[in-house]
């Protein structure tokens, strides 16, 4: 299981989570990734905070069944991108 966790500082000053990837191997010399998470910035409030969320892109990532050979049980509905 390997994972990239991507934080990114907007301009706002703030740090967020954008993405949350699974590493599914090579093609050649090239890493293909899997986004599992992303966040979604939606705009500026009035104080000019970023403001948005994270959501599921539909994609299970290949190690759920790893993990629940591991006992660890996660709901697919949990990667539901229509789930708020």
């Amino acid at each position: 299981m390997n994972l990239i966790v991507h934080q990114h500082r907007f301009s706002d000053g703030t740090r967020k989570l954008t993405h949350i990837s699974e590493i599914q191997g090579m093609e050649g010399d090239v890493i293909v990734l899997q986004d599992i998470f992303v966040y979604r910035q939606q705009g500026v409030d009035e104080t000019g905070k970023v403001i948005g969320e994270h959501t599921a892109t539909g994609l299970r990532p290949k190690f759920l069944s790893l993990l629940a050979s591991r006992g660890m049980r996660i709901s697919a509905d949990l990667f539901d991108p229509a789930r708020r």
